[in-house]
């Protein structure tokens, strides 16, 4: 499936039926008073979001979302029926933003959580409504309220505890599918994966925690080089990161540089990065001599081999303690 994490959308809700101007009218009733009966209420647009899903993709390509009007009121004090809904069904962690102003509407953060972008029109009252002891036979009902209409921004930011950041091929993905559920493609090439995964790690005793693969960044990520800043705003909601590098190879044989030139690229992107807690991992230690040069960051260190399945469960450890301490 293809990933998607931004969409701009049209809504409008639906109108409310007008009221309705009748009067009883039936043999042997001398006296028959005003029966119009109101209007139905337009029916809402409600954004709903639900576990299960990782993409704006059906929303982006719907593109408008429209409510039922409600039906108008009519005679024997006979109301309107209310409009149905329509519900915009989006990922758990998707921001609802007004399209022209940016401003935030909703954090859609938990599941099955409900927000109404677009609030349906009133329905008009009928002439029953209208009836006192001084005017007896009210000539008069209301029309129905129009519903809202807007433009609307949705956004999805996904929701992880840990967030797996690195430059390409630093062997995220083999940690991901190492440690989790998730089975990212992985190859010997940059750029491997594309799209964020997530995946559960399963630690026993009832403990768990959810970690995301966000694809490779490079130097410049925040200025729109390689594919980073398409995915840098999914490391905001996370609680811990988790810098990984790949000590073999010429691009990645100083630790300390790699370090400081992600840590330079999530300033630049939004300095309450560096805020978050971070645990640094060296990748790949089967095919690497990491003595002395993990002493260069100047850190506590861990140095992990998601291939043979060496080092993980004290980083696994590291990392709910982590958790623990910023929940």
């Amino acid at each position: 499936m293809k990933f998607i994490d931004e969409a701009i959308i049209h809504v409008k809700a639906g109108d409310g039926g007008n009221g309705c101007i009748s009067f009883r009218r039936e043999k042997y009733v001398p006296r028959g008073g005003p029966d119009g009966g109101d209007g139905g209420h337009g029916g809402h647009c409600i954004v709903r979001a639900r576990t299960g899903l990782t993409t704006l993709m059906d929303v982006r390509y719907r593109k408008e979302f429209k409510a039922d009007s409600g039906t108008n009121g009519m005679g024997k004090k006979m109301f309107g029926r209310r409009g149905e809904d329509a519900v915009i069904v989006v990922p758990v962690g998707t921001l609802i933003k007004d399209a022209a102003s940016g401003k935030v509407l909703a954090d859609m953060t938990k599941p099955d959580e409900e927000f109404i972008v677009a609030k349906g029109g009133r329905g008009g009252k009928g002439n029953a409504r209208f009836a006192t002891s001084t005017n007896q036979a009210p000539r008069k009902a209301e029309e129905g309220k129009p519903g809202e209409e807007k433009t609307i921004k949705l956004e999805l930011k996904l929701l992880a505890d840990v967030g797996l950041i690195g430059f390409p091929n630093a062997g995220k993905s083999t940690l991901i599918s190492a440690i989790s559920n998730a089975r990212p493609k992985i190859a010997d090439y940059p750029f491997t994966t594309k799209v964020p995964h997530l995946g559960v790690v399963e630690l026993g005793d009832e403990r768990s925690f959810v970690v995301a693969d966000i694809p490779g960044l490079i130097e410049g990520a925040h200025q729109g080089a390689g594919m980073g800043i398409q995915f840098l705003k999914h490391i905001e909601r996370t609680k811990v990161l988790l810098h990984l590098i790949d000590i073999h190879g010429p691009l990645h044989e100083d630790p300390l540089k790699a370090y400081k030139t992600l840590r330079a690229e999530l300033k630049a992107f939004s300095p309450d990065l560096l805020h978050k807690p971070e645990i640094i991992v060296l990748t790949k230690m089967d095919i690497s001599e990491v003595k002395g040069k993990a002493a260069k960051i100047g850190k506590e260190v861990f140095t992990v081999s998601a291939a043979k399945r060496e080092g993980l469960k004290p980083l696994l450890e590291k990392v709910w303690s982590c958790l623990c301490q910023h929940t």
